[in-house]
Parts: C-alpha cells; sequence; structure tokens
C-alpha cells in the first residue's frame, strides 16, 4: 500500500517552487500516483483569500494550508505544496498537522536569481516600497536548518530536480510495486 506523503517546497517568491511542484505532479501522475498540488498563490485567491500578510496571516495560510495536505494523505492522495512558508516555525507547525509523511523540500534559489526571473513584478514592486513586509526584501525568509532535500532548481534543468525529487523518496517505484 502507497503510504501518501506530503511534499512540502519552500522558497523565495520566484524560486521555482510552483514550477518544479507541476512539474513533480505531471511526472508522478504518468507513473500512476493519485497527486493534487497545493499551491500558495492559488490558495491565496480562494481558501485564504480573507487573509493578508501580517504574521498572524501568514502562519493561519501555512495552517490552512498544511489540513489540506493532512486531509489529501487521508485519502491516500500525495500532496504537493509550494508556499514561501517564511518561518521555520510555520513550517514545523505544518509537519505536526500533517504528520510523519511530511517531506521539507527548500528550493534554494539566490535571492538574486529570483530577483531576475521576478515573473510577476513583485521584487521590483518590493524594492520601490509598493509592497511592505515582502519576504526576502522587507519580510524575513528563514531558510530550513535540516531539509529533508535541498534543490537547486535555477541551474538544474526541471526534469532532473524532479528525478532527483523521485529518487529520494522513491514514489514512483513504490506505484510501480503496487501496480504489479
Amino acid at each position: 500500500m502507497i503510504t501518501a506523503q506530503t511534499l512540502w517546497f519552500t522558497g523565495l517568491s520566484g524560486s521555482g517552487k510552483s514550477t518544479l511542484a507541476s512539474a513533480s505532479a505531471t511526472f508522478f501522475r504518468a507513473h500512476g500516483l493519485a497527486c493534487e498540488i497545493v499551491d500558495g498563490d492559488v490558495l491565496r485567491d480562494t481558501v485564504c483569500a480573507d487573509l493578508g500578510f501580517s504574521r498572524e496571516d501568514r502562519r493561519e495560510n501555512i495552517r490552512r494550508a498544511a489540513v489540506l495536505c493532512r486531509d489529501l494523505n487521508e485519502r491516500g492522495i500525495v500532496a504537493i505544496a509550494a508556499l514561501i512558508s517564511p518561518y521555520r516555525e510555520d513550517r514545523e507547525m505544518a509537519c505536526e498537522i500533517v504528520g510523519a509523511p511530511f517531506k521539507e523540500i527548500w528550493v534554494a534559489t539566490p535571492i538574486a536569481e529570483c530577483e531576475r526571473r521576478d515573473p510577476k513584478g513583485l521584487y521590483r514592486k518590493a524594492r520601490a516600497g509598493d509592497i511592505p513586509s515582502f519576504t526576502g526584501i522587507s519580510a524575513p525568509y528563514e531558510r530550513p536548518l535540516n531539509p529533508d532535500l535541498v534543490v537547486h532548481a535555477y541551474n538544474a534543468p526541471i526534469s532532473e530536480c524532479v528525478a532527483t525529487i523521485d529518487i529520494r523518496f522513491g514514489l514512483s517505484s513504490l506505484a510501480h510495486r503496487v501496480a504489479a
């Protein structure tokens, strides 16, 4: 029996979390795994639309995401979460909520690269003072101290990063054993 897991991607805005989550989901689905993406941007537009970016609201955002992941895991679905989740304490809370199948994956992209990419123009706005409390600029990002995996998506092909995740956590091999 496959034990569903939560793969929790954390990193700065523009680090590649959502891209990596999407590519991972495509790969795992192709190998017969049921999985769903819990994306921070989508949450902010839906179940967390009532939240701002205060410390308390950021914590509540992570709590809600963790509950969603736990619920998916309980239904046998791999949850692939892509959230900045800037505070260690909040990621630890998410791990406690989800339980043992929680895997913290740090998408360790340097801030200079995130700013170079800046897909939404957020760093430019934050540097201009138009976005208060922007993670990495005017609000902290506490890098994981002991993540289950560190991925350097900024200088490796996404397919290579997904293969590394698969090898580390063995999800596709589990799917093949169950199918046999």
